[in-house]
């Protein structure tokens, strides 16, 4: 297989990917993340191919995976949030109540480009003021998604689909593209 680079500067996107592919480069994509209106799987999947198509136009000797995670309320995206009043409104939101988690990745090798969007199914039990406050102040929330990294909190109580996929690389679609590499 050539030589892989992740497009991202996600500690746990490297640390997932690391579990399965021994060693790579990370290489962040500069471009800033636009999401165009209508359709969020396909602004999704535009975000992720912009983000790899990038990096891979300067090594198209290699194999290039990039990833975008956002977590969708209704038709409502939650992105990273701004400061902590924000990260505490959206924890808040999400309590006691379904959300989805969605990942739009891509894979570029050769003359191919791999695109999709994985969703996962999240369940927040209810929260109450005192531990969404405590999570806040811990500075936790402010460069995730949706205010929360499922592995540093117990907030969730169901999950439907890629647990990997809420930490930020469904893994079990990674791991069968780079299969079939080989």
């Amino acid at each position: 297989m050539k030589p892989l680079i992740l497009a991202s500067k996600s500690p746990r996107r490297k640390e997932l990917l690391s579990l399965v592919v021994p060693a790579f480069d990370c290489i962040p994509a500069c471009k800033e993340e636009v999401f165009e209106p209508g359709d969020i799987d396909q602004a999704l999947k535009k975000v992720a191919a912009a983000k790899g198509k990038e990096v891979f136009a300067s090594y198209p000797d290699h194999v290039v995976l990039s990833a975008d995670t956002i977590v969708v309320d209704g038709n409502q995206i939650l992105g990273k949030p701004e400061d902590k009043r924000q990260a505490s409104q959206v924890l808040h939101q999400l309590s006691g109540r379904w959300h989805e988690v969605k990942t739009g990745v891509a894979m570029f090798h050769g003359r191919t480009m791999q695109n999709e969007v994985i969703t996962t199914k999240v369940h927040f039990r209810n929260l109450s003021d005192e531990e969404i406050e405590a999570y806040v102040q811990s500075g936790g929330p402010l460069d995730k998604a949706g205010s929360y990294g499922i592995q540093d909190v117990d907030f969730v109580d169901q999950i439907e689909g890629s647990y990997s996929n809420v930490v930020g690389l469904p893994m079990e679609l990674v791991e069968s593209w780079l299969k079939d590499l080989h």
